[in-house]
Protein backbone atom coordinates (compact mmCIF):
# COMPACT_ATOMS: atom_id res chain seq x y z
CA UNK A 1 0.00 0.00 0.00
CA UNK A 2 2.18 2.37 0.71
CA UNK A 3 4.84 1.53 -1.97
CA UNK A 4 1.48 2.39 -4.69
CA UNK A 5 0.80 5.98 -2.55
CA UNK A 6 4.60 6.72 -3.20
CA UNK A 7 4.24 5.60 -6.77
CA UNK A 8 1.20 7.72 -6.89
CA UNK A 9 2.95 10.72 -5.12
CA UNK A 10 6.69 10.52 -8.02
CA UNK A 11 3.94 10.69 -11.40
CA UNK A 12 5.30 14.02 -12.36
CA UNK A 13 8.72 12.65 -12.13
CA UNK A 14 7.95 9.25 -13.56
CA UNK A 15 8.24 9.77 -17.15
CA UNK A 16 11.41 11.74 -18.87
CA UNK A 17 10.76 12.02 -22.83
CA UNK A 18 13.46 13.12 -25.11
CA UNK A 19 12.90 14.11 -28.40
CA UNK A 20 15.84 13.66 -30.47
CA UNK A 21 16.20 16.40 -33.09
CA UNK A 22 19.54 17.83 -34.28
CA UNK A 23 22.46 19.02 -32.40
CA UNK A 24 21.12 22.44 -32.85
CA UNK A 25 17.44 21.90 -32.48
CA UNK A 26 15.35 22.21 -28.88
CA UNK A 27 14.37 19.25 -27.61
CA UNK A 28 10.82 19.08 -26.56
CA UNK A 29 9.87 17.91 -23.27
CA UNK A 30 5.80 16.59 -22.89
CA UNK A 31 5.81 14.56 -19.35
CA UNK A 32 8.65 13.84 -16.92
CA UNK A 33 9.64 10.38 -16.86
CA UNK A 34 11.99 7.95 -14.62
CA UNK A 35 15.15 9.43 -15.07
CA UNK A 36 15.74 11.56 -12.24
CA UNK A 37 18.62 12.77 -10.58
CA UNK A 38 17.72 11.50 -7.14
CA UNK A 39 14.65 9.84 -5.62
CA UNK A 40 13.15 11.67 -2.41
CA UNK A 41 11.17 9.50 -0.14
CA UNK A 42 7.95 10.48 1.38
CA UNK A 43 6.32 13.91 1.04
CA UNK A 44 7.66 16.94 -1.50
CA UNK A 45 10.77 18.04 0.37
CA UNK A 46 11.45 21.51 1.63
CA UNK A 47 14.53 23.12 0.23
CA UNK A 48 16.44 22.34 3.36
CA UNK A 49 16.08 18.85 2.26
CA UNK A 50 16.98 19.82 -1.39
CA UNK A 51 20.04 21.58 0.60
CA UNK A 52 21.20 18.28 1.49
CA UNK A 53 20.82 16.49 -1.00
CA UNK A 54 22.96 18.27 -3.34
CA UNK A 55 25.41 18.51 -0.62
CA UNK A 56 25.32 14.43 -0.50
CA UNK A 57 25.56 14.41 -4.89
CA UNK A 58 28.27 16.94 -4.66
CA UNK A 59 30.44 14.73 -6.90
CA UNK A 60 27.85 14.14 -9.54
CA UNK A 61 26.98 17.84 -9.68
CA UNK A 62 30.22 18.82 -10.64
CA UNK A 63 30.10 15.63 -13.67
CA UNK A 64 27.33 17.02 -14.68
CA UNK A 65 28.10 20.58 -14.73
CA UNK A 66 31.57 20.18 -16.40
CA UNK A 67 29.77 17.80 -18.88
CA UNK A 68 27.22 20.94 -19.48
CA UNK A 69 30.31 23.01 -19.94
CA UNK A 70 29.75 25.31 -16.87
CA UNK A 71 32.20 23.77 -14.71
CA UNK A 72 33.73 27.05 -13.82
CA UNK A 73 30.37 28.11 -12.03
CA UNK A 74 30.15 24.76 -9.94
CA UNK A 75 31.89 25.89 -6.82
CA UNK A 76 29.55 29.21 -7.01
CA UNK A 77 26.48 26.64 -6.94
CA UNK A 78 27.16 24.81 -4.06
CA UNK A 79 28.13 27.70 -1.93
CA UNK A 80 25.39 29.91 -2.24
CA UNK A 81 22.84 26.58 -2.54
CA UNK A 82 23.66 26.97 1.12
CA UNK A 83 21.93 30.33 1.89
CA UNK A 84 20.34 30.39 -1.17
CA UNK A 85 16.58 31.39 -0.86
CA UNK A 86 14.36 28.83 -2.96
CA UNK A 87 11.32 30.01 -4.86
CA UNK A 88 8.56 28.60 -6.20
CA UNK A 89 8.04 28.83 -9.50
CA UNK A 90 6.31 26.90 -12.57
CA UNK A 91 8.27 25.86 -15.94
CA UNK A 92 5.73 27.39 -18.00
CA UNK A 93 4.73 25.29 -21.58
CA UNK A 94 7.26 26.32 -24.61
CA UNK A 95 9.45 27.95 -21.87
CA UNK A 96 12.80 26.71 -22.49
CA UNK A 97 16.00 26.08 -20.45
CA UNK A 98 19.66 26.33 -21.77
CA UNK A 99 20.34 22.44 -20.13
CA UNK A 100 19.42 19.87 -17.92
CA UNK A 101 21.00 17.63 -15.45
CA UNK A 102 19.66 13.96 -14.98
CA UNK A 103 20.71 10.50 -13.94
CA UNK A 104 20.02 7.82 -16.67
CA UNK A 105 20.86 4.11 -16.05
CA UNK A 106 23.14 5.02 -12.93
CA UNK A 107 25.07 7.74 -15.03
CA UNK A 108 24.93 11.35 -15.00
CA UNK A 109 23.58 13.10 -17.97
CA UNK A 110 23.23 16.21 -19.47
CA UNK A 111 20.99 17.31 -22.32
CA UNK A 112 19.58 20.41 -24.17
CA UNK A 113 18.37 22.90 -24.63
CA UNK A 114 15.09 21.64 -23.41
CA UNK A 115 11.73 23.05 -24.01
CA UNK A 116 8.83 22.17 -21.75
CA UNK A 117 6.07 20.86 -23.67
CA UNK A 118 3.65 19.51 -21.33
CA UNK A 119 -0.19 19.90 -20.60
CA UNK A 120 0.45 22.19 -17.83
CA UNK A 121 3.14 24.40 -16.15
CA UNK A 122 5.12 22.22 -14.21
CA UNK A 123 6.25 23.63 -10.63
CA UNK A 124 9.56 23.72 -9.32
CA UNK A 125 11.95 25.30 -7.79
CA UNK A 126 13.70 29.19 -8.67
CA UNK A 127 17.54 29.64 -7.20
CA UNK A 128 19.59 32.26 -8.20
CA UNK A 129 23.46 31.83 -8.13
CA UNK A 130 25.86 35.30 -8.85
CA UNK A 131 29.33 34.83 -9.98
CA UNK A 132 31.38 37.31 -11.50
CA UNK A 133 28.70 39.97 -13.04
CA UNK A 134 26.63 37.31 -14.16
CA UNK A 135 23.42 35.75 -12.40
CA UNK A 136 22.30 31.86 -13.09
CA UNK A 137 18.40 31.16 -12.82
CA UNK A 138 18.53 27.40 -12.16
CA UNK A 139 15.12 25.21 -12.19
CA UNK A 140 14.83 22.17 -10.05
CA UNK A 141 11.40 19.79 -10.84
CA UNK A 142 9.60 19.08 -7.10
CA UNK A 143 10.82 16.41 -6.18
CA UNK A 144 12.77 15.22 -8.74
CA UNK A 145 16.22 16.98 -7.83
CA UNK A 146 16.99 17.34 -11.38
CA UNK A 147 18.90 20.68 -12.13
CA UNK A 148 18.41 22.57 -14.79
CA UNK A 149 19.87 26.72 -15.92
CA UNK A 150 17.02 28.47 -17.33
CA UNK A 151 18.51 31.62 -18.29
CA UNK A 152 21.79 33.40 -17.22
CA UNK A 153 22.24 37.21 -17.36
CA UNK A 154 25.11 39.34 -17.44
CA UNK A 155 24.73 42.50 -15.00
CA UNK A 156 27.39 45.14 -15.33
CA UNK A 157 27.37 47.60 -12.14
CA UNK A 158 27.56 50.95 -12.55
CA UNK A 159 31.10 52.06 -12.09
CA UNK A 160 31.98 53.78 -9.04
CA UNK A 161 34.49 56.74 -8.90
CA UNK A 162 36.59 57.22 -5.75
CA UNK A 163 39.25 59.44 -6.06
CA UNK A 164 41.95 60.98 -3.36
CA UNK A 165 44.14 63.38 -4.00
CA UNK A 166 46.64 64.39 -1.25
CA UNK A 167 48.38 66.63 -0.15
CA UNK A 168 45.35 69.43 -0.30
CA UNK A 169 47.90 72.14 -0.03
CA UNK A 170 51.34 71.76 -1.54
CA UNK A 171 53.90 74.65 -2.96
CA UNK A 172 55.39 74.85 -6.31
CA UNK A 173 56.72 71.49 -7.76
CA UNK A 174 55.74 68.88 -4.37
CA UNK A 175 54.77 65.92 -5.46
CA UNK A 176 50.97 65.11 -5.77
CA UNK A 177 49.60 61.17 -5.52
CA UNK A 178 46.03 60.99 -7.18
CA UNK A 179 45.27 57.73 -5.68
CA UNK A 180 41.88 55.87 -7.30
CA UNK A 181 41.88 52.34 -5.96
CA UNK A 182 38.97 52.60 -4.27
CA UNK A 183 36.84 53.17 -7.40
CA UNK A 184 34.45 49.58 -8.04
CA UNK A 185 33.71 47.94 -10.85
CA UNK A 186 36.14 49.57 -13.54
CA UNK A 187 37.64 48.14 -16.19
CA UNK A 188 39.78 51.61 -16.56
CA UNK A 189 40.17 54.92 -14.95
CA UNK A 190 40.44 58.58 -15.93
CA UNK A 191 42.03 61.94 -14.04
CA UNK A 192 41.73 65.20 -15.48
CA UNK A 193 42.97 68.31 -13.74
CA UNK A 194 41.62 71.50 -14.34
CA UNK A 195 42.80 75.48 -13.01
CA UNK A 196 40.52 77.47 -11.37
CA UNK A 197 39.79 79.10 -14.97
CA UNK A 198 38.44 75.47 -15.90
CA UNK A 199 41.71 75.22 -18.77
CA UNK A 200 42.83 71.14 -18.63
CA UNK A 201 46.02 71.18 -17.29
CA UNK A 202 46.63 67.58 -17.65
CA UNK A 203 45.49 64.42 -17.89
CA UNK A 204 46.27 60.51 -16.86
CA UNK A 205 44.90 56.76 -18.33
CA UNK A 206 44.89 54.33 -15.28
CA UNK A 207 43.76 50.80 -14.29
CA UNK A 208 42.14 49.16 -11.73
CA UNK A 209 46.14 46.86 -11.28
CA UNK A 210 47.69 50.76 -11.15
CA UNK A 211 45.31 53.09 -10.07
CA UNK A 212 48.00 55.46 -8.93
CA UNK A 213 49.44 58.59 -10.35
CA UNK A 214 52.21 61.30 -8.93
CA UNK A 215 52.54 64.37 -10.89
CA UNK A 216 53.55 68.10 -10.38
CA UNK A 217 52.21 71.72 -10.78
CA UNK A 218 54.35 74.71 -11.30
CA UNK A 219 52.24 77.33 -11.01
CA UNK A 220 50.08 78.22 -7.96
CA UNK A 221 46.49 78.63 -7.49
CA UNK A 222 43.64 76.08 -7.20
CA UNK A 223 43.07 72.70 -8.80
CA UNK A 224 40.57 70.65 -9.37
CA UNK A 225 40.90 67.11 -9.99
CA UNK A 226 38.11 65.28 -11.92
CA UNK A 227 37.80 60.87 -12.03
CA UNK A 228 36.06 59.16 -14.23
CA UNK A 229 35.73 55.36 -13.76
CA UNK A 230 34.51 53.15 -16.76
CA UNK A 231 32.81 49.81 -16.63
CA UNK A 232 33.30 47.08 -18.72
CA UNK A 233 30.28 47.75 -20.72
CA UNK A 234 32.24 51.00 -21.40
CA UNK A 235 29.55 53.23 -19.60
CA UNK A 236 31.54 55.98 -17.24
CA UNK A 237 30.64 56.60 -13.90
CA UNK A 238 28.34 59.05 -13.19
CA UNK A 239 28.63 60.32 -9.49
CA UNK A 240 30.91 63.63 -8.59
CA UNK A 241 34.64 62.04 -8.48
CA UNK A 242 36.98 65.33 -7.46
CA UNK A 243 39.57 66.19 -5.47
CA UNK A 244 41.03 69.61 -4.80
CA UNK A 245 44.67 70.96 -4.16
CA UNK A 246 45.80 74.26 -3.80
CA UNK A 247 49.24 75.27 -4.79
CA UNK A 248 50.70 78.10 -2.37
CA UNK A 249 52.18 81.19 -4.22
CA UNK A 250 55.48 81.48 -3.20
CA UNK A 251 56.72 84.73 -1.08
CA UNK A 252 58.47 87.73 -3.55
CA UNK A 253 61.69 88.30 -1.76
CA UNK A 254 63.25 91.67 -2.05
CA UNK A 255 66.36 93.32 -0.74
CA UNK A 256 68.02 96.76 -0.63
CA UNK A 257 70.97 97.22 0.20
CA UNK A 258 71.91 101.36 1.98
CA UNK A 259 73.79 101.89 -1.18
CA UNK A 260 75.15 100.74 -4.35
CA UNK A 261 78.50 102.41 -4.83
CA UNK A 262 79.68 102.24 -2.20
CA UNK A 263 82.61 104.45 -1.82
CA UNK A 264 85.13 104.24 1.58
CA UNK A 265 82.90 101.60 3.14
CA UNK A 266 85.59 98.88 3.92
CA UNK A 267 85.42 98.96 7.70
CA UNK A 268 81.74 100.55 7.64
CA UNK A 269 78.98 98.70 8.44
CA UNK A 270 76.83 98.28 5.19
CA UNK A 271 72.85 97.37 5.83
CA UNK A 272 70.57 94.83 3.42
CA UNK A 273 67.29 95.38 4.15
CA UNK A 274 64.56 92.66 3.29
CA UNK A 275 61.73 93.71 4.66
CA UNK A 276 60.15 94.73 2.02
CA UNK A 277 59.68 90.55 0.93
CA UNK A 278 55.93 89.78 1.06
CA UNK A 279 53.63 87.24 0.23
CA UNK A 280 50.48 87.04 -1.52
CA UNK A 281 48.70 83.96 0.70
CA UNK A 282 50.49 83.80 4.12
CA UNK A 283 53.11 85.37 5.29
CA UNK A 284 57.14 85.35 5.52
CA UNK A 285 58.89 83.81 8.39
CA UNK A 286 62.07 83.90 7.70
CA UNK A 287 64.51 84.98 5.55
CA UNK A 288 68.68 83.92 4.39
CA UNK A 289 71.03 86.33 2.84
CA UNK A 290 73.71 85.54 1.23
CA UNK A 291 76.83 87.48 -0.03
CA UNK A 292 78.83 86.37 -2.73
CA UNK A 293 82.15 88.24 -4.07
CA UNK A 294 82.39 88.64 -7.65
CA UNK A 295 83.40 85.02 -8.24
CA UNK A 296 80.12 83.71 -7.25
CA UNK A 297 81.63 81.87 -3.93
CA UNK A 298 79.58 82.54 -1.10
CA UNK A 299 81.40 84.71 1.70
CA UNK A 300 78.96 84.80 4.28
CA UNK A 301 75.36 84.36 5.24
CA UNK A 302 72.64 85.05 7.45
CA UNK A 303 69.27 83.69 8.44
CA UNK A 304 67.27 86.26 9.92
CA UNK A 305 63.25 84.70 11.39
CA UNK A 306 62.84 87.92 13.18
CA UNK A 307 60.99 91.36 11.41
CA UNK A 308 62.12 93.57 9.61
CA UNK A 309 64.78 91.42 8.15
CA UNK A 310 67.89 93.66 8.34
CA UNK A 311 71.41 92.64 7.90
CA UNK A 312 74.09 94.78 8.75
CA UNK A 313 77.43 93.73 7.42
CA UNK A 314 80.81 94.83 7.52
CA UNK A 315 83.30 94.07 4.55
CA UNK A 316 86.75 94.00 4.84
CA UNK A 317 88.02 93.40 1.14
CA UNK A 318 87.07 95.91 -1.41
CA UNK A 319 85.57 94.52 -4.56
CA UNK A 320 81.90 93.61 -5.95
CA UNK A 321 79.86 91.87 -4.76
CA UNK A 322 76.43 90.49 -4.52
CA UNK A 323 73.66 90.10 -1.64
CA UNK A 324 70.98 87.84 -2.54
CA UNK A 325 68.03 87.07 -0.56
CA UNK A 326 65.32 83.69 -0.42
CA UNK A 327 62.24 84.36 1.61
CA UNK A 328 60.00 81.31 3.40
CA UNK A 329 56.68 81.71 3.87
CA UNK A 330 54.85 79.89 6.52
CA UNK A 331 53.60 76.84 4.34
CA UNK A 332 58.21 76.14 3.42
CA UNK A 333 57.49 77.75 -0.16
CA UNK A 334 60.64 79.61 -1.14
CA UNK A 335 60.58 82.71 -3.26
CA UNK A 336 62.30 82.23 -6.56
CA UNK A 337 65.39 84.87 -7.88
CA UNK A 338 64.39 87.85 -9.37
CA UNK A 339 66.17 91.52 -9.91
CA UNK A 340 64.75 92.30 -6.80
CA UNK A 341 66.03 90.06 -4.57
CA UNK A 342 69.91 90.26 -5.98
CA UNK A 343 71.48 93.36 -6.23
CA UNK A 344 75.33 93.74 -6.90
CA UNK A 345 76.96 96.51 -5.42
CA UNK A 346 80.46 98.15 -5.10
CA UNK A 347 82.43 98.74 -1.92
CA UNK A 348 85.81 101.08 -2.17
CA UNK A 349 88.03 101.48 0.95
CA UNK A 350 89.19 104.35 1.78
CA UNK A 351 92.23 105.60 0.59
CA UNK A 352 92.79 109.65 1.70
CA UNK A 353 92.92 110.87 5.14
CA UNK A 354 93.58 113.64 7.08
CA UNK A 355 96.99 113.27 8.95
CA UNK A 356 97.44 115.24 12.02
CA UNK A 357 100.81 114.09 14.33
CA UNK A 358 102.77 115.40 17.07
CA UNK A 359 105.94 114.58 19.50
CA UNK A 360 108.95 116.02 20.82
CA UNK A 361 111.97 116.92 18.77
CA UNK A 362 115.64 116.74 19.61
CA UNK A 363 117.98 118.88 17.42
CA UNK A 364 121.56 118.62 17.64
CA UNK A 365 123.50 121.47 19.56
CA UNK A 366 123.08 120.46 22.66
CA UNK A 367 119.92 118.41 22.08
CA UNK A 368 117.80 121.03 22.09
CA UNK A 369 113.92 119.61 22.89
CA UNK A 370 111.44 121.04 20.70
CA UNK A 371 107.66 120.03 20.78
CA UNK A 372 106.05 119.95 16.79
CA UNK A 373 102.67 119.69 15.67
CA UNK A 374 102.05 118.87 11.78
CA UNK A 375 99.02 118.21 10.00
CA UNK A 376 98.49 116.98 6.33
CA UNK A 377 97.55 114.05 4.18
CA UNK A 378 98.30 110.18 4.18
CA UNK A 379 97.39 108.77 0.93
CA UNK A 380 97.49 104.24 0.26
CA UNK A 381 98.87 103.38 -3.40
CA UNK A 382 98.42 99.88 -2.43
CA UNK A 383 95.99 99.58 0.39
CA UNK A 384 98.32 97.89 3.26
CA UNK A 385 101.39 97.98 1.34
CA UNK A 386 102.86 101.41 0.30
CA UNK A 387 101.44 104.93 1.12
CA UNK A 388 102.57 108.56 0.85
CA UNK A 389 102.92 110.84 3.54
CA UNK A 390 103.07 114.59 3.82
CA UNK A 391 102.58 116.70 6.95
CA UNK A 392 103.73 120.40 7.29
CA UNK A 393 103.27 122.28 10.76
CA UNK A 394 105.79 123.90 13.46
CA UNK A 395 108.21 123.20 16.30
CA UNK A 396 108.39 125.41 19.69
CA UNK A 397 111.56 124.98 21.37
CA UNK A 398 111.27 124.87 25.00
CA UNK A 399 114.94 126.87 25.52
CA UNK A 400 115.04 130.50 24.36
CA UNK A 401 117.63 132.54 22.23
CA UNK A 402 119.53 131.54 20.32
CA UNK A 403 116.97 128.60 19.48
CA UNK A 404 113.62 129.58 17.47
CA UNK A 405 110.51 128.70 16.27
CA UNK A 406 110.99 126.72 13.32
CA UNK A 407 108.13 125.05 10.08
CA UNK A 408 108.93 121.87 8.75
CA UNK A 409 107.48 120.13 5.78
CA UNK A 410 107.56 116.49 5.36
CA UNK A 411 106.93 114.40 2.51
CA UNK A 412 107.69 110.30 2.75
CA UNK A 413 107.12 107.44 0.63
CA UNK A 414 106.14 104.50 3.44
CA UNK A 415 106.36 100.26 2.34
CA UNK A 416 103.95 98.73 5.32
CA UNK A 417 104.81 95.17 6.45
CA UNK A 418 102.12 93.98 8.28
CA UNK A 419 102.04 97.05 11.10
CA UNK A 420 105.28 98.14 11.00
CA UNK A 421 106.36 100.35 8.16
CA UNK A 422 109.72 102.06 6.87
CA UNK A 423 109.29 105.73 5.52
CA UNK A 424 111.89 107.46 3.00
CA UNK A 425 111.45 111.49 1.73
CA UNK A 426 112.53 114.71 1.85
CA UNK A 427 111.71 117.46 3.99
CA UNK A 428 112.50 121.36 5.01
CA UNK A 429 113.54 123.08 8.35
CA UNK A 430 113.47 126.73 8.75
CA UNK A 431 116.56 127.53 10.93
CA UNK A 432 115.79 126.29 14.31
CA UNK A 433 118.64 128.75 15.26
CA UNK A 434 119.36 132.40 14.33
CA UNK A 435 123.05 131.73 13.32
CA UNK A 436 122.37 128.90 11.50
CA UNK A 437 120.25 128.33 7.88
CA UNK A 438 116.99 126.96 6.70
CA UNK A 439 117.60 123.99 4.33
CA UNK A 440 116.61 120.57 2.97
CA UNK A 441 117.02 117.35 5.29
CA UNK A 442 117.14 114.00 4.23
CA UNK A 443 113.82 112.13 5.96
CA UNK A 444 113.60 108.75 7.20
CA UNK A 445 110.60 107.47 9.72
CA UNK A 446 110.24 103.87 11.40
CA UNK A 447 106.97 103.50 12.97
CA UNK A 448 104.51 100.86 13.96
CA UNK A 449 100.14 101.22 13.24
CA UNK A 450 98.87 100.81 16.74
CA UNK A 451 95.51 100.23 15.67
CA UNK A 452 93.44 100.52 12.13
CA UNK A 453 89.80 100.14 12.14
CA UNK A 454 89.88 101.29 8.12
CA UNK A 455 88.17 104.71 8.57
CA UNK A 456 90.91 105.74 10.89
CA UNK A 457 94.65 104.35 11.77
CA UNK A 458 96.97 105.19 15.34
CA UNK A 459 100.96 105.42 14.04
CA UNK A 460 103.85 105.81 16.16
CA UNK A 461 106.88 106.13 14.67
CA UNK A 462 110.51 107.26 15.13
CA UNK A 463 112.31 110.09 13.04
CA UNK A 464 115.98 110.97 11.68
CA UNK A 465 116.44 113.65 9.55
CA UNK A 466 120.00 114.35 8.17
CA UNK A 467 120.71 117.95 6.57
CA UNK A 468 121.30 118.66 2.98
CA UNK A 469 124.17 120.91 2.28
CA UNK A 470 124.42 122.06 6.17
CA UNK A 471 127.09 120.64 8.94
CA UNK A 472 125.75 116.93 9.97
CA UNK A 473 126.93 117.16 13.62
CA UNK A 474 125.64 120.59 13.80
CA UNK A 475 121.47 120.21 12.12
CA UNK A 476 121.00 116.46 12.41
CA UNK A 477 117.44 115.82 14.35
CA UNK A 478 115.25 112.93 15.77
CA UNK A 479 112.17 112.99 16.61
CA UNK A 480 108.86 110.25 17.86
CA UNK A 481 105.70 111.19 16.87
CA UNK A 482 102.00 110.11 17.28
CA UNK A 483 100.06 110.16 13.74
CA UNK A 484 96.31 109.81 13.82
CA UNK A 485 94.84 109.60 10.11
CA UNK A 486 91.26 110.06 9.83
Amino acid sequence: MQTKRLKMLFIPCLIFLLVIGASAEVKKIKSMGNFTFVRVRGTIPTPEVMKILADRYAGDIKYGFDQAGYGDIYLAFIEQLKSAQFEDITWNIGETVKWMLFRSQGKIKVTGPLEWAGKKPLEVFAVKVKKGFKTYTFIIPKPCGNIALLDEVEEIPEAICNLKVSPSKANINDPITIDMSGSQYAKSLRVEVFDKQANKVSSKELTPDAPRWQTKLDKPGEYVFKGTAINLADKPSTNTCEGRVYINFPPLARVVPNCVDCREYIGRPLTFDASGSSDQDGEVTRVVFELSDSNGLVVDSLTATQKPYIWEKTIYSPGEYTISVTAYDNDGAASIATPESRKTIKVTRKTLFIAAEAGPLLAHGSYTAFAFVRTGMFVWLNPDKTSLTFTSGAAVPFKGSPWKPVITVNLLGNVHMGKAFLGLGAGFMTKERSDRKAGADALGQLGVTLSNNYLSMWQLYFEFRVPIGRSFSDCHKMAVGLRYNF
